[in-house]
């Protein structure tokens, strides 16, 4: 190898877990220590060569041979990618669990705002969703405290979240199920999630009579925010929350309704209901925060932050090739999807810490003077 990527690599073990060569073996990624892919470093840097460097298998074969690294097949390496899937989601796993729910030096009021969300993976060819990447960012450092990897089953909602105490939860409305919001006050934290009014059934503050949202938005004029107390039944009990709404411009609202209609249209689901469309005329989302420590408006301001996890969605699916998996198999698929969040993990270590990127890349690899011609 290089001294480039000498240097590179000592980087990536240095934010390894200390027995991931061990884990090689205990994960059955290695099992027989022969051939040219005999030893777990030697594997690791293929395998980030293929999932992290953009390069196919016979590519990633060829630069391997040509850096020194080993001689092997691609039929050899896909084997081997298919059995380290459970290697490298214990890595991913261990590799921020070291800086796990770390909360920032002075978080507003105590408490760590986090976004929740998740994003789909197909497979070539495919007409629909494979696989579901959930993911948790904290808002104040864009760390991911959390990541998990289903198949196109696997619901996005809160109850697949690990929550410690005094956590607030942003999420859109796809989280927005009584459960899950149970799940999250039942742990000591709170909720600021857009409210889905028709699936989400509210019972007034003071009595057991159905809270109708819709007269009380009509209420608010254009740019008026919002503020009611309300219950929701689910685990068994009730649970207190406040749903929070501003009105839209009469240009925003117009969009909106239009965006509305041309999704209709396009998904032949018939004609939208005259409230859904009224309803478009406003943001209104769901708090389980007292309103002494989050008032309406900054709880809707808050919301609002929860774009930032979008942004990371779009450096994975775009920097790292996350979005479309060049895999056919169930194992090897999840190896690929497991790799990628674990390289991404190890990025952002190496970029906290100050140093540079840690993955031997195909662009690193070219700088170091290799024969291979460099990929586009």
């Amino acid at each position: 190898m290089t001294d480039l990527l000498d240097e590179e690599w000592r980087i990536l073990e240095s934010l390894l877990p200390p027995n991931w060569r061990a884990l090689a073996g205990q994960t059955k990624a290695i099992q027989r220590a022969r051939g040219p892919l005999k030893d777990p470093e030697t594997l690791l840097q293929l395998l980030l060569l293929h999932v992290g460097g953009g390069l196919s298998l016979k590519q990633s074969v060829a630069r391997a041979r040509v850096q020194g690294l080993a001689t092997a097949s691609s039929v050899a390496l896909l084997k081997r990618l298919r059995s380290s899937e459970r290697w490298l989601r214990e890595l991913g796993r261990l590799m921020f669990k070291s800086s796990r729910f770390v909360r920032p030096a002075h978080p507003p009021a105590g408490r760590r705002l986090r976004a929740v969300d998740a994003t789909t993976v197909e497979e070539p060819g495919a007409t629909g969703t494979d696989y579901r990447v959930h993911w948790s960012v904290g808002l104040l450092d864009l760390r991911c405290d959390f990541f998990a990897v289903t198949d196109a089953r696997g619901v996005e909602t809160y109850e697949r979240v690990p929550v410690e105490r005094g956590d607030i939860l942003l999420a859109d409305r796809g989280y927005c199920h009584r459960d899950g919001v149970a799940h999250v006050l039942a742990k000591g934290g709170d909720v600021v999630v857009r409210l889905h009014s028709t699936n989400f059934p509210l019972l007034a503050a003071t009595s057991e009579e159905s809270f109708d949202l819709l007269p009380h938005l009509r209420t608010l004029r254009a740019g008026a925010v919002g503020d009611w107390p309300v219950r929701f039944q689910a685990a068994g009990r009730l649970w207190g929350a406040r749903v929070c709404a501003v009105r839209k411009s009469a240009a925003a609202a117009e969009a909106a309704k239009k965006k509305l209609l041309a999704s209709a249209s396009r998904r032949q689901t018939g004609p939208v209901r005259a409230a859904t469309l009224e309803s478009a005329e406003y943001i209104f989302i769901l708090v389980t925060v007292a309103q002494k420590d989050l008032a309406a408006r900054d709880a809707l301001d808050l919301y609002r932050a929860r774009w930032q996890i979008e942004l990371c969605f779009k450096r994975l699916k775009s920097l790292l090739r996350l979005g479309h998996l060049p895999k056919k198999t169930e194992d090897s698929s999840l190896a690929w999807i497991q790799g990628t969040c674990c390289r991404r993990n190890s990025c952002g270590m190496a970029r906290r810490s100050g140093r540079s990127s840690p993955t031997p890349s195909a662009n690193a690899a070219c700088k170091a003077k290799s024969p291979c011609r460099p990929l586009s």
